[in-house]
This record gives C-alpha cells, sequence and structure tokens, in this order.
C-alpha cells in the first residue's frame, strides 16, 4: 500500500513512521524545505498530560470578553477575526458548561495518556535523544485564590486517575529553585510528576531520518494545491512538481487542513490558534531551569531544552496572522530575568509565532471521513506534540485495518 502524508511536522512525521514500520511504502509531502518548520518548530517542548484540560470552558469565556479591552490575558481575541470565527465560535460557546469540560477533559486525556506510551516506545525503540526530561512539570501560582482556582480546574483529570501532588511554596521551590526569586510572589503549586518535557523540532527532524532509513521519501518544498477526487475517493494530490498518486492519503496539515478538506465536502472545525515563543540561549548551566514550569499567573510556560531556554505564552485568535514583533516577547524576556538572572542571554533571542489547530471541543479529529481513502490527523491544538505518536498511532492502525488500542469516542470526524 502506497500512503501518501500529507505534512511533515511531528504529525505527519509520527504517521509515517508507523506506516514504514508496518511495511507501507510512503511519501510525506510538505510545503517547506525542512521538517517541523512550522507549528513544531518551536512549542513549549512539553508533554503534558496533566494539563489536559480543555480551553472551552466557563472561565474562559470571561478571559475572551476581557481581551477586547485588555492585553495581559492569555487569550486575545482579535475583532478582525470575529466574521470568520462565528461557526467554531459557536460550537465553543456551547462546550462552556461544566459537562463539556467533563467529556473533553476525558477525551483529551485518553489520547495523551495513550500517546505519552506511545512516545517512551518509539524512544525504546530507536534510541533518539530529544533533549527528553522525564521529572514532572510544576504549575505555579501567584496568589491564594487562584491557586484554589487552579486546584479545582485539575479535578476532571483526578477523577480520571491522573496523579498530582499539590506543593506549598517551598515544595515550588525545591521543584524549580530559580523560583526562589519570586518566594514572596507564590501562593503554591501542583506539581505532575508523569509529564515530561522534550524538543518537538530536534525529536521530528531525527524522527525523520529514521523514517528516511525505512525508505520514506519525502517531498519537501512542495506546496499541494489540492486533492483530486474520483468516484468518492482522492486520486492525486496536485503540486506544482506534478501530481502525487497512491493508494491512501493522511490530511496532517494542521491549521491548514481545512483548506484542502473544504472543496471536498468536508468541514473541519479547526481553527488557527496563534501562539507565541521565545528561545534564549542558556549561558550558565548550573542556573538554568531544572524542569519545565507553567507560570499560571503570567500564563507563561518555560522549559530546558538542551542548552536553551524555551518559553512560550498568549493564544491569538486572529486567522492565518504569523506577524510579529520583539515587544510581543517582552513579558517572557521580563520572567526570564525574573527567575533566571544572567544564566540566560536576552541579547540573542530567537522569537517565533505558529498557528495552532484548535477545535472548539479541545480533543483532536483522527481517522476516516466520508471520503474513502482520507483520512485525518489534525486539531491537536496547544497539545501536538503531548498528543502526535498516540494520535498517529491511531491512524496507522485504522489504514492498517487494525483494531487501535484506545476507545475512539469522541476524537473522530463523526462527532461533528
Amino acid at each position: 500500500m502506497h500512503v501518501a502524508v500529507l505534512g511533515a511536522g511531528v504529525m505527519g512525521v509520527t504517521t509515517a513512521y508507523y506506516l514504514a514500520k508496518a511495511g507501507c511504502e510512503v511519501t510525506v509531502v510538505d510545503r517547506q524545505n525542512e521538517v517541523a518548520a512550522e507549528t513544531s518548530y518551536g512549542n513549549a517542548g512539553m508533554i503534558s498530560t496533566g494539563h489536559a484540560l480543555p480551553w472551552a470552558s466557563p472561565r474562559a469565556l470571561k478571559t475572551l470578553l476581557k481581551s477586547f479591552w485588555r492585553s495581559d490575558v492569555g487569550f486575545r481575541l482579535r475583532l478582525r477575526a470575529l466574521p470568520h470565527l462565528t461557526g467554531w465560535g459557536l460550537r465553543f460557546l456551547k462546550e462552556c458548561t461544566a459537562d463539556g469540560v467533563a467529556r473533553n477533559a476525558e477525551r483529551k486525556h485518553r489520547i495523551s495518556a495513550y500517546s505519552q506510551r506511545c512516545l517512551a516506545a518509539i524512544r525504546e525503540a530507536t534510541g533518539l535523544d530529544y533533549h527528553e526530561r522525564s521529572n514532572g512539570i510544576l504549575y505555579y501560582f501567584r496568589d491564594a485564590a487562584h491557586f484554589e482556582l487552579g486546584k479545582a480546574s485539575l479535578k476532571p483529570l483526578g477523577n480520571l486517575g491522573h496523579g498530582f501532588e499539590m506543593v506549598d511554596v517551598e515544595g515550588c521551590i525545591g521543584f524549580e529553585p530559580a523560583l526562589a526569586h519570586i518566594r514572596d510572589q507564590l501562593a503554591g503549586g501542583v506539581i505532575s510528576a508523569s509529564d515530561e518535557t522534550g524538543d518537538c523540532r530536534v525529536f521530528t527532524e531525527r524522527l525523520a531520518d529514521a523514517c528516511r532509513d525505512l525508505g520514506v521519501r519525502f517531498e519537501m518544498g512542495t506546496a499541494v494545491k489540492r486533492l483530486r477526487q474520483a468516484n468518492g475517493r482522492i486520486v492525486a494530490a496536485e503540486t506544482a512538481s506534478g501530481d502525487i498518486e497512491a493508494d491512501t492519503f493522511v490530511l496532517a496539515l494542521g491549521s491548514y487542513s481545512p483548506v484542502l478538506a473544504k472543496p471536498l465536502g468536508l468541514n473541519l472545525p479547526v481553527y488557527p490558534v496563534k501562539g507565541y515563543s521565545l528561545t534564549l540561549p542558556i549561558v550558565d548551566e548550573t542556573r538554568g531551569p531544572r524542569a519545565g514550569c507553567v507560570d499560571e499567573g503570567r500564563l507563561v510556560a518555560f522549559s530546558r531544552l538542551g542548552d536553551v531556554l524555551r518559553l512560550t505564552a498568549v493564544a491569538e485568535f486572529d486567522r492565518f496572522d504569523t506577524a510579529h514583533e520583539p515587544a510581543d516577547f517582552d513579558h517572557m524576556v521580563d520572567l526570564a530575568i525574573q527567575l533566571f538572572g544572567d544564566a540566560v542571554d536576552t541579547t540573542r533571542p530567537s522569537h517565533w509565532a505558529c498557528l495552532r489547530p484548535m477545535t472548539p471541543d479541545g480533543p483532536p479529529i483522527l481517522g476516516q471521513c466520508p471520503v474513502d481513502n482520507l483520512f485525518l490527523n489534525t486539531g491537536q491544538g496547544h497539545m501536538g506534540w503531548t498528543m502526535a505518536c498516540g494520535s498517529s498511532r491511531v491512524v496507522a492502525d485504522l489504514i492498517l485495518g487494525q483494531q487501535p488500542e484506545i476507545s475512539l469516542d469522541g476524537l473522530t470526524y463523526d462527532r461533528y
């Protein structure tokens, strides 16, 4: 069987890996010249099963409304995006209930926990090093009221059996000594000991090399214009360099998946939510971060990826805009200086903005759709790195006619 995987981010490459391991002929197609050059390039680096909560919640609704007159909130909704957000937004609002939170948290946690196991299996099978650290992630809070809200928000995951440790200020500092610099601003934190960190881009690049060893062909710098359909099946992916024919196609183009799906009559409710990331060199290894942390007060995540500090923040609803300027990252620079001082070099920053493919309810869209030989692997949103290996294993199993190892309830196209 020849499978064409459209997209060379972490979703596409992990899908290609599983299919090639099973003996399929695989071609990966991407408009960029390198793998992991878009959403997978500069994310937070967190495998955060302990943060598998849906964005759609009563609190998120209030935050979005505040964003119209405040710029210091984690979610930002630009007025110019509203005309294009109506259908997605109405679905999002429908999920902003306690029942919606519980339902979607279970679905996100199910695929996230499975994906973490799949990642561990790939690591063991390949020996890949991607600057991984398996010592947990700390979610810390700057005031007591927010700490109580944070603990309450984790109950849906706790009810699913996910383990959390509630720690006081000293517990936070014991986990990440750099937090001693803001001791008087801390109220406490939550440690998810099973969470991990690692460089998604490095993982994807090195797994792509393993795929090439398995015979996978990469057609890079090749943008897919459209999918040509005949008799209810895709017969070719049309590109400027010619048609790419295959028996089966996988749509793993993140936020751009709906662009190719729409002419086929498929309505994928995947919205491009813009996120910002900052990467700073660590010049004093003894004072760099030990593990991953999320500042829940400022809504900034940071982790150590080899010899750099990665910080990410903001979820901005502004269609396909990825423009940014240095001032957009000032709050992340301030936090880096506050915690790590001259242990990081703020004179050599790397700025990045990408589009996270968000579904209104939160879980990804996996597997078959009404087009017979087209499979979907998209909609993982801000948890793409967390969900990648599990999502791709599910899709590969379905293509191969095998029963996935987890339930797909609430993870497929037909839920819409």
